[in-house]
């Protein structure tokens, strides 16, 4: 057998700290050489216990180098090298692309079976990536790929233009007036475009829209022309 795959893993739960190093027993070929439950331990061992992989909870409270996001993201920078495998609790199809920014291929929900951490080990360290069952029924569900990016079909023409006219500031008040439905409606069509955009938040919703120019359809509600100016499914 060859050079074993060296594993730090990091997690402010003990309870999957000790069910992931027990899963990973049953990969001979991965070996777990160190265990931190927040950045600053996380950090140290990786200086000192150089590895190949670092399999870590998205959440981690607590630890000089926060967590989430700006983690991952120093961790990146300062050990290049290193692979990294996430485990969340979310399925919020929008992580994947954040986790893509910081060069993150793996991901793991932990209601899924802890084996899925040992296979996704061994993925990585092929240069593959490694999208955990939960997540990948998540995506699937929302019309997007393992990347996070929409698939051709994702918003209805009514959808569309409720998303356009809120990111050009009008209210949802002022959305159901001028299109003459009803607060709810309105207000669901908003929420459902969100749901399948993965996005929680108003100002994600904003960025998605300058980033595939809806900002700038305004000539084409109303005049029939939606399909040719954006990808939308029939309602």
């Amino acid at each position: 057998m060859g050079q074993r795959i060296k594993v730090i893993i990091a997690d402010d739960h003990p309870v999957i700290l000790f069910g992931a190093a027990q899963a990973l027993l049953k990969f001979p070929e991965i070996e777990v050489i160190g265990q931190a439950r927040q950045s600053t331990e996380l950090i140290q061992l990786l200086q000192k216990s150089p590895c190949d992989v670092v399999v870590s909870d998205l959440a981690m409270p607590g630890g000089q180098y926060g967590d989430g996001m700006p983690l991952l993201g120093y961790v990146g920078r300062q050990f290049p090298n290193v692979r990294i495998v996430v485990l969340t609790m979310l399925e919020n199809p929008a992580l994947l692309k954040r986790l893509r920014e910081v060069g993150v291929t793996a991901v793991i929900n932990k209601s899924d079976d802890l084996s899925h951490i040992g296979l996704a080990i061994v993925h990585v360290m092929r240069g593959q990536e490694y999208i955990g069952p939960s997540v990948r029924i998540a995506l699937d569900s929302m019309g997007l790929s393992a990347s996070g990016q929409q698939r051709d079909v994702v918003l209805s023409k009514r959808e569309l233009e409720v998303v356009r006219l809120f990111v050009s500031g009008m209210t949802i008040t002022e959305i159901a007036a001028q299109l003459k439905r009803s607060i709810k409606t309105i207000s669901t069509q908003k929420n459902t475009a969100m749901r399948k955009l993965g996005i929680e938040r108003d100002s994600e919703l904003f960025q998605y829209a300058q980033s595939n120019g809806l900002l700038n359809l305004s000539a084409y509600v109303g005049d029939g022309n939606l399909d040719d100016a954006f990808p939308v499914d029939s309602e």
